[in-house]
């Protein structure tokens, strides 16, 4: 498997993994005032899993661009 094949996989690993974090979030929002006191865990967690993407998202972007 190719850098680029391998990148592009990690992207659609981590979009997953982003957007499960990001309905995590919107689910205990919808929740509150329960589960308050999971705020900060969840939110560091989708916090990490967004700026995780975009960083992969971009070294795809300056891969494909060098080629």
């Amino acid at each position: 498997m190719t850098d680029l094949e391998e990148l592009k996989q990690r992207v659609r690993r981590l979009q997953s993994r982003a957007a499960t974090s990001k309905t995590q979030l919107h689910d205990l929002a919808e929740c509150l005032p329960n589960h308050w006191t999971e705020i900060v865990v969840v939110a560091e967690k989708t916090f990490d899993a967004f700026a995780q993407l975009d960083a992969a998202k971009r070294e795809l972007a300056a891969l494909e661009n060098s080629r």
